[in-house]
């Protein structure tokens, strides 16, 4: 299948015509509104340095439902030391920041470049954003950072300074999420940290079916 070129006009090809990688688009721009309506579709910006804006809907989808998450025992026995301290959305930047700076296994460079931490940190002042943070003696230690859209929590990144720290904010975050009634996080990818943690695969279109269902355009933005 092509890859389709975007233009200024603010619209998405249908993602079932994504390539067999998942690459559906290529261009466009990280502006607040074509992010969102990115998101709503279940498409995601996904890039090096180097490169045109890519958009990408993979099929499968890795994802996390809340009421799944899995805990084992020695996790729970770190939970229950408490020696982190959580915060939520005190250092969205830092976050991101320290996301950026990971290299991860088999890429040379990183995907969160300046572009995405301007425009995620652009989503994060309009509400559609969230850190959680892990602190030890007041100094972030880990966290992770995603995209909040109705009932949808779309992860994006994790960090970790400290073992655990980065799980620790997971397990908070999925405990948010239970409060809000999210029903799902989008984990975009397959990890072996996220499947440990209850994540799993389901078809492209049965994700979009839960989006459909889950992002109201009168519940759109959450408050935490």
């Amino acid at each position: 299948m092509s890859v389709f070129a975007l233009t200024d006009e603010l619209i998405f090809p249908d993602p079932s015509l994504a390539n067999s990688d998942g690459l559906l688009a290529v261009g466009g721009d990280l502006s607040l509104d074509r992010l969102i309506l990115a998101y709503k579709n279940g498409i995601f910006p996904w890039f090096n340095d180097d490169s045109q804006i890519l958009w990408w809907a993979l099929d499968p989808r890795m994802v996390l439902f809340p009421e799944k998450f899995k805990i084992s025992k020695s996790f729970k026995k770190t939970l229950n030391k408490n020696k982190f301290e959580i915060r939520f959305d005190t250092n969205f930047k830092e976050v991101i920041n320290q996301c950026g700076k990971i290299i991860r296994k088999d890429q040379d460079s990183t995907w969160i470049t300046n572009k995405m931490i301007d425009a995620y940190h652009h989503l994060f002042l309009n509400g559609y954003a969230h850190s959680v943070e892990t602190y030890m003696n007041d100094e972030l230690v880990g966290g992770l950072y995603g995209v909040s859209i109705g009932k949808v929590f779309f992860g994006e990144s994790m960090f970790h300074k400290v073992n655990d720290a980065s799980k620790v904010a997971f397990a908070h975050l999925i405990e948010k999420l239970k409060i809000l009634n999210f029903e799902i996080i989008d984990a975009q990818m397959e990890t072996p940290i996220i499947k440990s943690l209850g994540g799993e695969l389901i078809p492209l279109s049965e994700y979009r079916n839960i989006l459909s269902s889950s992002i109201d355009e009168s519940f759109t933005k959450n408050k935490w």
